[in-house]
């Protein structure tokens, strides 16, 4: 049954004849129901309802702050300062952080302390007039401590809170949907702490305050036993909207979006969600030439806007950009395509060889700067020349066009399709073509630089990890003693040659042959150990899980664990392999994005 509903809505989504589908499984489904109304009630439900029942706990509530022993204390100017419980809960946030690197940015610091005077009362606000005089020492010391006593947690103290752990998961981490049990993603609620974000992020140290029952949203089923609060509060409202997937909602006080408590990645909603996602990129394939030739046509439109909106579809295509929103005063300047201005590109009729190049400077999504050289086809570069023209640095490019507008255009060429979409199809596509190219003797090695190639296209950039250095040193230890074992092994297995020569005997011969699979085996060892180094090296400023989680089909990848016997474990660990179970259950090796 299960697979008859996923060819439905397969069938739907491609727009091809379901009744030639469902000749083969004839036999599976009652020859009493009409094929239109299985057709027209998926639709309804895909469509507008998403579950008939829901039954949850609501969220957990992170628990309340616990104040500071007596003998640890904040300084300010040198001498020791008693801060009430709020102000205190604050300074902690700050001083666990007191070894990392945002602490010593200039607007981190700005942020934190304009959030935490707005929290001090009236007589710290007196007293503490600047953040230089701070003295967070001897808390960040205490919870240094309180790490390591952690870390040296006897096997007993670990189990019970596994325990605790486990119990918590089991009353608050699933819920019933539609009579069935599913796992929900995130049931525990963030604690308060400081806005790190990514990049050079303009709030970065701005506090997360505290989310209250009064702020939250709860969805549930109308029949449903509604989730009681914690003790003492209310919820700020409870509604039974079945077109959502939902759980619980509220406000987040930095950029004032909302937040949601969702199922699982691997429950039945999220799992379809996901494949009609990637279908619909699949279906851009049948498409994209015609799109491609429309753009093309306008880039000599007589319309500036038609011209404009030609070069960034062209854009979002080549070098799959996102489409960019409008941004409010006090949020990050951060661009997308659409929003790109004259300062953020620089034209060059020549550069490293190649005519006709645009190099690309902004911040893109989470403060992450994008840098990028390409060449760009004669009419593209003659635009754009003509978009700058008499424009002024703070100037939009595209001043024609919007991301609304873009969309509906893309839309209007397909169905379903947006900037995203394109982005989707070009990342799974290029993770496609790279397999197809790449793949060698050393399997992992060749799709994690297949993954790699996609995620440089999207820009999935991190910092290099703090234990970077450390763990390659470690990884060249390794291989260096594995190179002397080698060698000591080669020794060993030169004198077995010998003995067995001038003494031919079985012993010698076992002797000789346990040597020689010694040395083959420390070589394979040692061949791991530096593809392992490679890939680090490799890795090291890359973020691979974004593009694979959220961007590449994962059909392309199972069905090349399918093709080269290569374990899928090797590539999604279990939180992954949940949420691709459709792909693992319904792929073979054949397919091809």
């Amino acid at each position: 049954v299960r697979k008859i509903r996923l060819l439905v809505t397969r069938a739907e989504i491609l727009h091809v004849d379901l009744t030639r589908m469902f000749d083969v499984s004839e036999r599976r489904r009652s020859p009493n129901a009409p094929l239109k109304t299985e057709r027209r009630t998926l639709r309804k439900s895909s469509d507008t309802q998403k579950w008939s029942s829901l039954e949850h706990k609501g969220p957990y509530f992170p628990p309340e702050y616990e104040p500071l022993p007596d003998n640890i204390c904040f300084y300010y100017d040198g001498q020791p300062m008693k801060l009430s419980p709020a102000t205190e809960e604050i300074v902690t946030f700050y001083a666990k952080m007191l070894d990392h690197e945002y602490t010593s940015k200039e607007v981190f610091q700005n942020n934190f302390f304009s959030d935490w005077k707005e929290e001090m009362t009236k007589e710290e606000r007196k007293l503490i007039k600047t953040l230089s005089k701070c003295d967070f020492s001897q808390i960040h010391k205490y919870f240094v401590e309180k790490s390591e006593e952690r870390k040296n947690m006897t096997k007993e103290e670990k189990q019970v809170l596994k325990e605790e752990a486990s119990r918590l998961m089991e009353e608050y981490g699933f819920c019933l949907l539609d009579g069935h049990r599913e796992k929900i993603g995130n049931f525990k609620l963030e604690p308060p702490g400081l806005f790190r974000g990514r990049g050079e992020h303009p709030k970065m140290g701005k506090l997360k305050k505290r989310i209250q029952p009064e702020d939250v949203t709860i969805n549930c089923g109308q029949d449903s036993k509604i989730p009681a609060p914690p003790a003492g509060h209310r919820w700020k409202r409870v509604q039974h909207d079945n077109t959502v997937t939902w759980l619980a909602s509220w406000l987040e006080n930095i950029h004032g979006r909302p937040k949601y408590i969702m199922l699982n990645p691997s429950s039945k909603l999220k799992g379809e969600k996901d494949w009609q996602k990637y279908e619909t990129a699949r279906r851009l394939k049948m498409k994209v030439d015609s799109i491609r030739k429309q753009y093309r046509r306008d880039w000599t439109s007589r319309e500036m806007k038609s011209r404009q909106r030609g070069v960034a579809i062209y854009f979002i295509d080549k070098l799959a950009l996102r489409a960019g929103n409008e941004k409010d005063d006090e949020s990050a300047d951060t661009v997308g395509c659409c929003s790109l201005r004259v300062e953020h590109i620089t034209l060059h009729r020549r550069l490293d060889g190649q005519e006709h190049m645009v190099e690309f400077d902004f911040l893109g999504k989470d403060s992450i700067r994008y840098y990028n050289k390409v060449p760009v086809e004669k009419q593209v570069f003659k635009n754009l020349k003509l978009f700058i023209k008499h424009k002024d640095p703070e100037d939009d490019l595209f001043d024609r066009i919007t991301t609304v507008k873009l969309n509906k255009t893309l839309n209007e060429c397909m169905p379903g399709l947006t900037a995203k979409v394109f982005r989707t199809f070009n990342a799974s596509t290029t993770l496609q073509d790279q397999l197809n190219k790449l793949t060698t003797g050393e399997k992992i090695l060749s799709y994690n630089r297949a993954n790699r190639a996609v995620a440089i296209l999207c820009n999935h950039q991190r910092a290099a990890p703090k234990t970077f250095e450390k763990s390659m040193q470690l990884l060249q230890e390794k291989i260096q003693k594995k190179k002397e074992q080698i060698e000591e092994a080669k020794k060993e297995l030169k004198e077995a040659k010998k003995a067995h020569k001038d003494a031919p005997s079985d012993k010698s011969k076992k002797l000789l042959e346990k040597k020689e699979k010694a040395v083959q085996r420390l070589s394979e060892q040692l061949k791991k150990l530096q593809l392992q180094e490679t890939d680090h090296e490799e890795n090291k400023v890359i973020a691979l899980g974004t593009s694979k989680l959220n961007y590449l089909d994962a059909c392309i990848t199972v069905a090349w664990c399918k093709k080269h016997q290569v374990p899928v474990e090797k590539i999604y660990n279990k939180t992954q392999r949940d949420k691709f179970a459709w792909a693992i259950d319904m792929t073979d090796e054949n397919f091809q994005f």
